[in-house]
């Protein structure tokens, strides 16, 4: 924990948020002699915190309206300072139920008028204040974090939107004093590989090449891959994401997901002659349907081990409906009702995790002695390879944070294999889900992502981890994969 030092320009402002320790001065001489000084007490590993009121550059901001900066300007742009710790701070409000906005604060040596808000306001800047940049210019090594309440609109004035503005500020004092109990050193161990895989990469890919070559919009049947930021950046390219075929409109494009999709899906649209239709099915999936048709056409009754929900299991059962059941764990290989007159056959889904898969196959082996497999493993090599990764530096760690959507079952597990070492593992979308309150009791802490999610979803918590303290980054590498799969012929 970090001890936490919160200033104020104003008393009137320190004495409604219930006491700052140190009251600067308004403007920008005051702020810079009071930003040399506290340099000069404060450790750097000092969290310091700004408080205070600002005015509303955003339109739809109204007084008493709290706002987190994630970044610090001066109106004459000489100086910028990023404050990567903002989505965590913000988020904290948030749990607080206090609605809060982050975003960009200007600095202004002189107090900011309607009309030179309006120009301040292109810059996508939230809100001015007259302190914070020349503050935190003077502590560059310092956490930081710079929190304002809106008192004054283009409409409203300081007087009387100033008093909501300080009713507002004592709500801050939780927020911060959790923002400082997370602030500290910190080891951070990267576990490697993670993030995108080859079948995603080509997915995704895919998806780009049919904008390029087919123009806007390019429909897609379901979640191109489990990650809803890759989703939102493909809509903003002219992706349309669909539900089902019988949606996509005539005439259209329409990629089918890497998840991979039944017979009866591709025979939809197939029968849609006027479509043109691309298949971004992961190559490994397809290998499982081939593997499922094989064996079907084998007389074998076919057990996927798998979650039944799951898109790539709805798919496999599709090519041998009559010949598969799915078991997602022993207790269900126990309660198998098996033809003892047919052989057996098993398959996997290719995201499970590798250590809880084997023990369900142990247990349909003692079942079924000569039960048959694959000729290879179903799990694919990355969410192998992430599980190892994670499974390397889960033991030495106090928290592991793995990146990713909830929908998706690569990423799940590699939570499941971190809590299976014995390590706490919490699964976030995105840095805005980070808690201050698990970095408070973490020391070492490992980050991972499932492979359907962007590396740089990763490097925005490794930032907001690092404004925090002083902070050790180490990467540990289990694996090399240079495993690239090949487009199809339509966008190649």
């Amino acid at each position: 924990m970090a001890e936490l030092n919160v200033l104020t320009a104003l008393r009137v402002e320190s004495i409604a948020f219930g006491g700052a320790d140190f009251v600067i001065g308004a403007g920008p001489e005051r702020a810079r002699r009071a930003g040399t000084m506290l340099a000069s007490r404060l450790d750097e590993a000092a969290a310091v915190a700004l408080v205070g009121v600002a005015g509303a550059l955003d339109s739809r901001l109204a007084t008493g309206d709290i706002v987190v900066a994630s970044e610090l300007r001066t109106t004459d742009a000489s100086y910028s300072r990023r404050l990567p710790a903002a989505p965590l701070l913000a988020a904290e409000f948030r749990r607080a139920k206090i609605a809060t906005r982050s975003g960009t604060l200007i600095t202004s040596p002189h107090y900011v008028r309607a009309g030179e808000r309006v120009t301040l306001a292109q810059s996508g800047a939230l809100a001015v204040d007259m302190e914070s940049a020349w503050v935190m210019d003077q502590l560059p090594k310092n956490p930081t974090a710079v929190v304002r309440s809106i008192s004054d609109t283009s409409v409203t004035g300081p007087v009387r939107g100033g008093v909501r503005a300080l009713g507002a500020l004592s709500s801050m004092r939780g927020p911060l004093k959790s923002w400082a109990r997370a602030c500290g050193s910190h080891e951070i161990l990267l576990a490697s590989p993670r993030s995108f895989c080859a079948g995603v990469d080509r997915a995704i890919e895919i998806v780009e090449r049919a904008l390029e070559l087919f123009g806007t919009p390019v429909y897609v049947r379901r979640q191109i891959v489990h990650n809803v930021h890759v989703v939102r950046d493909l809509e903003s390219k002219g992706a349309i994401f669909v539900e089902e075929v019988d949606e996509v409109p005539e005439n259209a494009v329409v990629v089918l997901a890497a998840h991979g999709v039944s017979p009866a899906v591709r025979d939809q649209a197939a029968a849609r002659r006027e479509l043109n239709v691309i298949d971004a099915t992961c190559p490994l999936v397809s290998k499982v349907h081939s593997e499922a048709r094989r064996f079907a056409a084998g007389g074998f009754d076919v057990v996927l081990i798998g979650h039944a929900e799951h898109e790539e299991v709805i798919g496999t059962v599709g090519e041998a409906p009559e010949s598969i059941r799915v078991v997602r764990d022993v207790a269900e290989v126990e309660e198998l009702a098996l033809d003892p007159e047919r052989p057996v056959a098993f398959l996997t889904q290719t995201t499970l995790a590798t250590d809880e898969t084997d023990e369900i196959v142990a247990a349909l082996r003692r079942r079924v002695p000569q039960v048959a497999s694959p000729p290879a493993s179903d799990i694919c090599y990355a969410t192998q390879n992430r599980q190892d990764a994670v499974r390397s530096i889960a033991r030495r760690c106090d928290l592991l944070i793995v990146v990713g959507s909830a929908n998706s079952s690569n990423t799940a597990r590699l939570v499941e294999v971190a809590q299976r070492e014995g390590c706490r593992a919490e699964l976030i979308e995105d840095v805005s889900e980070l808690e201050l309150g698990w970095l408070a009791q973490a020391r070492t802490i490992g980050l991972s992502a499932g492979a359907s999610v962007p590396d740089a979803l990763v490097h925005e918590v490794l930032d907001s981890i690092s404004a925090l303290g002083p902070t050790k980054v180490s990467e540990e590498r289990t694996a090399q994969e240079t495993v690239r799969f090949a487009l199809p012929s339509k966008v190649r």
